[in-house]
């Protein structure tokens, strides 16, 4: 399937490919991608069941990955450096895994590995319901009562939500992802996490998150030695929105450092 894309920058600069997490699409990486666009050719996906891309199944990991392929092969994105957040950098992980030639670098951003199966079950089956709102106002009130939102401010959530909701023929507001497709991702991200690719890597870990493995962290570290970047950020999972000034920094760093001009030898 080719994925419904934004692009930020010049066509003809550094590729950066960026990957969401489940329930949102690509616009949560507006602000990033605006700051990386002096510099780089930026490109945010919507996964399949997410923002305006198709609906259909199946869902599981493997498609997600051939679709990334498909949609960065029609814009002759032959490799590029990949930002994931959540399951995102789970999908990014399992691309880099079966086409390392494909990946330059990839930033992990609190990646969906090893989620605690108890904590995907309960998040599945809020995310499996039919959530409607009468307003944006009630949306952006659910989404900051949720336990992964530790610090967001309002206005970034209602900015994501007004972009986002879409009004039925009930006239009631929701939002553009598939119920269907997040309680399959949920699954995925119990399951065992991806074999770690020998790429440049950046680990970005918020302070307080629900899906922080620290075996999955020795993991990366054992696997990648000098070639994993380790970044800490404050507040919570949702780092784009709780902490983008420290989030975009550790990523800023992280694509000078490899650059090709950059890199030893």
């Amino acid at each position: 399937m080719l994925l419904h894309t934004r692009q930020w920058g010049p066509g003809t600069a550094q590729p950066v490919v960026c990957v969401h997490g489940l329930t949102q699409h690509g616009g949560i990486f507006e602000t990033l991608a605006v700051e990386l666009g002096a510099d780089y050719r930026v490109v945010s996906v919507d996964l399949r069941g997410h923002g305006a891309s198709g609906r259909e199944p199946p869902w599981n990991t493997e498609t997600h990955v051939n679709d990334l392929l498909e949609t960065v092969d029609s814009l002759g994105i032959p490799s590029a450096t990949w930002i994931g957040h959540s399951f995102g950098g789970r999908l990014i992980a399992a691309l880099a895994a079966v086409a390392p030639e494909r990946v330059e670098a990839m930033a992990l951003l609190d990646p969906g590995f090893s989620v605690p199966p108890a904590h995907a079950l309960k998040s599945a089956e809020m995310d499996r319901l039919d959530w409607s709102f009468a307003s944006v106002d009630g949306a952006v009130n659910a989404l900051l009562s949720a336990d992964t939102v530790v610090t967001t401010p309002r206005e970034a959530i209602a900015a994501y939500a007004a972009g986002d909701l879409r009004r039925g023929s009930d006239g009631r507001l929701r939002f553009s992802f598939s119920p269907a497709a997040a309680v399959v991702a949920w699954n995925e991200v119990t399951l065992p996490s991806p074999p770690i690719a020998p790429v440049p890597t950046l680990l970005v870990r918020p302070v307080t998150s629900a899906i922080h493995s620290r075996a999955d962290d020795r993991r990366y570290r054992d696997a990648l030695g000098s070639r994993l970047t380790m970044a800490a950020v404050p507040h919570g999972h949702n780092v784009l929105w709780e902490s983008p000034a420290e989030t975009a920094a550790a990523i800023a760093g992280f694509l000078i450092s490899v650059r090709p001009s950059s890199r030893p030898g």
